[in-house]
């Protein structure tokens, strides 16, 4: 690669450079255009080869640099013509043009290498040009990943004679162009203590302070100070400041999402400007179709740290063009995009589908980050998705060495919390059981915890490592430094011992030590049940009531010496009479009645989670008869004598007699 070299006496002469880049620029293709421009200087490559590099761009004042052999580079002229001196209208145009050309070609390269080659070849260049091309490096090098430049990059002739003429004369530069460079050369990672970003930073100051910078400027210095000096720069304020006497018409969709950054790197004064951020909200529903993938992404996340939970409306509409965008999304931005939702309780079915089709076609690829956060989104969300959740187990079964052990946990509770095993079972199971044997005491034991507490709900019973977990030393490791054993674990630790006695008869290892035994599953805080509906309990009462003949021949929210909770007991004795509630000999069967609300459910479906799932099966083998009274059977009822036909069918066999 080599810079083209002008020599000082044709620099003085309008009529050269009409001859050169403009006219040809106009008259022929972009292909030919390079073709003259070489031919013509050609013999000036070989004869100088051996001498140092020249280089002329064209800005306020047009100045000629050299650089020797790629050292710091030099002043070696002086202005070659003054600004509109032997300009005309047709120059104008053709210049125009010659722009028009040079960022449809620059768009076109996917290297720095080819961006720097093309600039080599161009006889003059513009600020503005000169700043595209180092934002064009910029894209280019973005889909990389977030990487300093690499140093052949840096070191290159062109490159750095780029970054030495915006470092020479920043006064010089246009608005757009000044903000628009210190952005390129942010991003790109140049030293941020040169004197090059010192210079640019301290003349965007200048003129911020002078006022009358556009809002795309004011928007883009904004993030530039951010990634620069952090969220503490005390010049964002003065930014913020400017920004709100503007119109929002003047913004553009891009402008809007680096405003809401501006303000994200504030959220600690969120209060002091909640009053613009409530105008934002209400006009960004207007511009969010014309949004990038990214900048969805990026507004959603400021929305979550603003905690605007007041702008619902603009959070649903962001979710409708998320569906459109799903396969579109990185990683980070799909991750970004499932933790807004998860913050903001967002649930769309239309969501779920097109999540369900990428994660279906995608799962080996993703990153595990956004696996575990996808099965959060359907824990938290009580989503039952059985194409995620197979999709899930497959990739864990393939990939499971590429997981941390917290996304292990990440990745299996939610089938126990889910109350789903998938087709693979047996193979998935297996494989978590393999790695519980090499890594168990690797794990944090309260994710150890809730991992196979989960497994249990499932009835895929962790019988290998009960004798660990209720060991003193497990325990003790559990409990750390703290003084007690939290409510959550000691739950959790229960409802497995009782697993190992109920479900587990060959279980013959160590038992749970009372003072770790709670007395109730069912607390406010860290519940491992959930409580009744109170309007279906209302429902079941007056029936039960009609259908019994007293209230006296039934009880309520009885607390068993097993730690469950019945919502409604009814005791039989030995031909099938009801007993008053209050009576306990000669009581035959206890039945017991779950009246399961939504809440009980998985969410949209009849399939109950894996904790109400888990609380009927001990029931049962407690010897309870369980009943279930699910919700969406009470709601095809029309009538109260609907309602007592219902509990006699539900409560009493078919070739059974009534009795009170």
């Amino acid at each position: 690669m080599a810079l083209i070299t002008l020599r000082r006496n044709f620099c003085h002469l309008s009529d050269f450079r009409i001859q050169g880049a403009l006219t040809a620029l106009k008259n022929h293709p972009i292909n030919h255009v390079h073709k003259v421009a070489r031919e013509h200087l050609h013999p000036w490559f070989c004869s100088v080869q051996s001498e140092p590099f020249r280089i002329q761009f064209h800005h306020a004042c047009c100045k000629t640099f050299h650089s020797q052999n790629g050292n710091e580079l030099h002043l070696v002229g002086e202005p070659a013509f003054s600004q509109g001196q032997d300009w005309n209208r047709l120059e104008q145009n053709l210049e125009n043009e010659n722009e028009q050309i040079f960022y449809r070609r620059l768009n076109e390269f996917t290297s720095s290498e080819e961006v720097l080659s093309f600039v080599s070849t161009l006889e003059t260049l513009t600020d503005a040009m000169a700043a595209g091309a180092l934002r064009r490096i910029c894209e280019v090098e973005k889909k990389g990943g977030d990487q300093q430049l690499p140093k052949e990059i840096l070191e290159s002739s062109v490159f750095r004679a780029l970054c030495f003429r915006f470092g020479r004369e920043p006064s010089q530069l246009s608005d757009s162009t000044l903000v628009t460079t210190l952005q390129a050369l942010i991003l790109l990672h140049v030293d941020t203590q040169s004197s090059l970003i010192l210079n640019l930073v301290a003349e965007c100051q200048n003129r911020l302070k002078r006022g009358g910078l556009h809002v795309h400027d004011l928007c883009v210095l904004g993030d530039c100070l951010i990634r620069l000096q952090g969220p503490e720069c005390v010049t964002l304020e003065l930014i913020i400041c400017q920004l709100q006497g503007e119109k929002l018409e003047a913004y553009t969709p891009e402008d809007i999402v680096a405003l809401y950054r501006i303000l994200q790197a504030c959220a600690e004064k969120v209060d002091q400007h909640q009053t613009f951020l409530n105008m934002i909200n209400s006009y960004s529903l207007s511009i969010v179709s014309y949004l990038s993938p990214k900048s969805i992404s990026q507004l959603l996340t400021a929305l979550v740290v603003l905690d605007q939970t007041q702008a619902l409306p603009l959070v649903i509409k962001l979710g409708k063009y998320v569906v459109r965008h799903i396969p579109r999304f990185s990683n980070e931005e799909l991750r970004k995009v499932i933790e807004a939702f998860i913050y903001f309780g967002h649930n769309d079915r239309f969501f779920i589908q097109a999540l369900e089709q990428h994660i279906t076609v995608f799962c080996l690829t993703l990153d595990a980050e956004v696996v575990s956060k996808v099965m959060e989104y359907c824990s938290r969300k009580l989503i039952l998705s059985k194409p995620i959740l197979n999709a899930v187990a497959e990739t864990f079964v393939c990939q499971s060495e590429k997981l941390s052990l917290s996304q292990i946990s990440e990745l299996i509770e939610p089938f126990g919390k889910l109350n789903y095993l998938p087709p693979n079972a047996p193979a998935l199971f297996r494989k978590l059981e393999h790695v519980l044997f090499t890594q168990f005491n690797y794990f944090p034991p309260k994710t150890l915890l809730r991992l196979l507490h989960s497994c249990s709900l499932i009835e895929c019973h962790p019988v290998n490592f009960m004798e660990k977990i209720f060991s003193p030393f497990f325990l003790q490791k559990l409990q750390g430094e703290e003084s007690h054993l939290d409510r959550l674990s000691m739950a959790q630790l229960t409802q497995l011992y009782l697993t190992s006695v109920l479900e587990c008869p060959f279980y013959k290892g160590p038992k749970l030590l009372p003072k770790y035994q709670v007395k109730s599953f069912l607390t406010p805080c860290c519940s491992l049940e959930t409580p009744v509906d109170f309007q279906l309990y209302k429902s079941v009462m007056i029936g039960l009531i009609d259908l019994l003949g007293a209230r006296s021949y039934f009880a309520s929210k009885v607390l068993t010496p097993y730690c469950y909770m019945i919502d409604v007991e009814i005791k039989l004795d030995e031909e099938g009479f009801v007993l008053p509630y209050t009576v306990d000999e000669d009581i035959h069967k206890r039945v017991a009645l779950c009246i399961d609300g939504p809440k009980r459910f998985c969410s949209n479906s009849k399939h109950l989670l894996g904790r109400e799932a888990i609380k009927q099966r001990h029931l049962r083998l407690l010897g309870y008869q369980v009943v279930q009274v699910p919700y969406h059977e009470m709601e095809v009822l029309r009538s109260r004598q609907e309602l007592v036909e219902y509990l006699q069918r539900k409560l009493f066999p078919e070739n059974s007699t009534i009795h009170w």
